[in-house]
């Protein structure tokens, strides 16, 4: 059965599986309304939660990644199940009851470890987000906000997708052969930003972000159903509620640091913006004013002209295999774990081209399994991603519960004359994707519900961004970067290039991601909103950004993060600045320092989400960083480094 799930050798057996985790979580909800309060029924709910994400988790990957039709379709259902389940679980008052009664037990609660106190206070988060401390009817009214929001949350995803439609007609003749044709109309269906025909990109913008009243109605629904919801349960704004447990706490915090970051960036963001008109004026002389659809194409003019990096340069020294090697000795030097290919059973994996690999410790032996789906296959989704299958947790029995993960990639297959080679682009996200599996694999909590990567979003992103860091060093890069055919090592003028070429126009990169995520937290601040939403995105693109606003342009209708991300798109951010702190005044002057893997491990991946995030921050970089040092961190990292720029010049 897939992922060794003996039910799972069939579509049918989801169905076994969902009703096996039902019955069980009956169970479990009948012990834990008659256990006296205790440490005890912290170790039930998360076995309920355990008996329910099992089948869950498994089937949110299946649904999305399973080649098979019936498969998807039997995971989708088992999701939607277990889902409406999980409602009911959050809104069973007496079951939050036997919950309460511990937490307001004050001797009880003092005698527990942080980590049993902590989970119990997440646990009753999850209830109070459900409304459950409020009367029946106000209680009903938060059930039914909830699910409208999850309904308004996929109409949105799937209208901010959908092409747009224009009568050909209307498009001047030579640019039509871009755009896909319907009869007399024209689909749109993205933004075209590599075009290097500077009409086709401005047609583009203008007909992809073009207004949608459809659209733009459920997303001023969906923004006031979470107000709603938010101040129904007690908060000011859903910005405070989402980032409660988070590592910046809350908006005013998020704001502060959005600010600042912007205020540092603006001297560089203008002149990057000045190097791309300059650019345009001599590319297109009779149109030279920046636009916002000039950005993207221009920076990457820049960059090939600066730096002449092409990939096809790189790829010969980025075999799948050698990358492979690389982390494995980069794990075993820093960590003492090395990763073993093993046999897979009859049914066990989705595609025949996963592998499974072991990830064993050098003392504490096997610590759990990583899949990895890395090639890609029609229908396959084009996203690289970790997904967690199985939360490690310790068992009843005193034994522990091995993590699963899968990491999901789209690396083309090798030929028959050469092996899967990498960009560098690649191998990055290869290296990223893995610093989430090692937090999977480390973080070895009591219980599954805050195992690994199940902690705050603006600290998960920590230990990804971090390994990109390792990627781009040559130290690094040098024990495993050889040409397939002739066994020559990168150059490190090549990889000293690579790294530089990532610097031109970061900031103006950077600004835009602090646009996004100020108008991420406008949008979720205070309501009724002062203005409309489009109204909102010209006067905080002016202010964030600096380009300016197209008139009829509607970009917050594409802006998908707001589903998923809702008050939280600065986490990528805020994520950046720990991992370039912690790089910088950790691993940067020797990135194989086993006591400071070992350092890392223990304060920072050991918890998953068990402890507060900026306690785990400041026992890795030994003391308590300010708003300022994070903006300083990322700031720091867009300056040249001056050997390169010797060795260039």
């Amino acid at each position: 059965g897939l992922f060794g799930v003996p039910e799972l050798s069939c579509p049918e057996g989801f169905q076994e599986a969902q009703d096996k985790a039902l019955q069980e979580s009956e169970q479990l909800v009948q012990k834990a309304c008659s256990t006296p309060p205790g440490p005890e029924i912290v170790m039930i709910f998360d076995q309920l939660s355990d008996a329910l994400c099992r089948v869950a988790d498994l089937a949110d990957f299946v649904k999305i990644a399973h080649p098979d039709f019936a498969f998807r379709e039997a995971a989708e259902e088992a999701c939607r199940s277990i889902g409406t389940m999980v409602e009911k679980l959050n809104t069973d008052v007496e079951l939050c009851q036997s919950l309460r009664q511990l937490l307001a037990d004050e001797v009880v609660m003092g005698s527990l470890d942080p980590e049993t106190r902590r989970v119990a206070e997440l646990f009753m988060f999850d209830f109070e987000i459900s409304g459950i401390h409020l009367d029946e009817e106000k209680r009903k009214k938060a059930v039914n906000l909830n699910i409208k929001i999850l309904d308004l949350c996929n109409e949105f995803l799937t209208g901010s997708h959908l092409p747009n439609r224009i009568d050909k007609h209307v498009l001047p003749e030579h640019i039509r052969y871009n755009f896909t044709a319907e009869g007399n109309y024209l689909q749109v269906a993205g933004l075209h930003a590599d075009c290097p025909d500077d009409l086709v990109r401005e047609a583009a913008y203008k007909i992809f972000l073009y207004s949608n009243a459809e659209q733009l109605r459920c997303l001023e629904e969906l923004l006031a159903s979470r107000n709603s919801l938010a101040q129904l349960v007690g908060y000011n704004t859903f910005a405070h509620r989402a980032l409660q447990g988070t590592m910046a706490k809350n908006p005013e915090t998020v704001t502060q640091f959005l600010e600042k970051l912007s205020d540092q960036l603006s001297q560089r963001t203008q002149k990057d913006f000045e190097m791309m008109t300059k650019m345009k004026m001599k590319l297109n002389p009779q149109n030279s004013k920046l636009m916002p659809w000039d950005h993207p194409y221009y920076s990457g003019v820049l960059r090939a002209e600066r730096y002449n990096i092409d990939p096809g340069l790189y790829c010969p020294f980025f075999s799948l295999g050698a990358c492979m090697e690389g982390l494995n000795s980069l794990f075993s030097q820093l960590l003492g774990i090395s990763l073993y290919a093993e046999q897979t059973q009859r049914g066990e994996v989705w595609s025949e081209d996963v592998r499974k690999l072991a990830v064993v410790h050098e003392n504490e032996g096997l610590l759990g399994y990583i899949y990895c789906d890395f090639f890609q296959r029609p229908n396959k989704p084009h996203q690289d991603c970790h997904f967690t299958v199985r939360g490690g947790r310790l068992r009843e029995n005193g034994e522990y519960q091995l993590p699963v993960v899968v990491l999901m990639l789209s690396l083309p297959h090798s030929t028959r004359s050469a092996p899967t080679l990498l960009s560098p682009g690649m191998m990055e996200n290869l290296f990223h994707e893995m610093g989430h599996a090692m937090h999977s694999m480390l973080g070895r909590t009591r219980y599954q519900h805050v195992t690994g990567t199940r902690c705050p979003t603006d600290f998960a992103e920590v230990p990804s961004i971090l390994m990109e860091y390792f990627a781009n060093d040559y130290r690094v890069v040098n024990q495993f970067a050889r040409h397939y055919k002739t066994g020559q090592p990168l150059p490190k003028s090549m990889v000293s290039r690579l790294c530089e070429s990532k610097k031109v126009c970061a900031a103006a990169d950077m600004q835009l991601q602090v646009f996004y995520a100020v108008l991420d937290q406008i949008y979720h601040g205070k309501h009724p909103l002062k203005r409309s939403t489009t109204e909102i995105l010209k006067e905080t693109q002016e202010k964030f950004y600096g380009l300016p606003y197209v008139p009829n342009t509607a970009w917050q209708l594409r802006f998908s993060h707001l589903v998923g991300y809702g008050a939280k798109y600065y986490s990528y951010l805020m994520s950046r600045a720990v991992a370039s702190m912690v790089w910088k005044q950790c691993f940067a002057q020797d990135p194989f320092d086993r006591a400071m893997g070992e350092r890392y491990r223990r304060e920072m991946l050991a918890h998953g989400g068990g402890k507060e995030p900026i306690l785990m921050v400041q026992g890795m970089l030994q003391k308590s960083p300010s708003v300022e040092d994070f903006v300083n961190a990322l700031v720091s990292d867009l300056d040249q480094d001056f050997e390169t720029f010797i060795m260039d010049s």
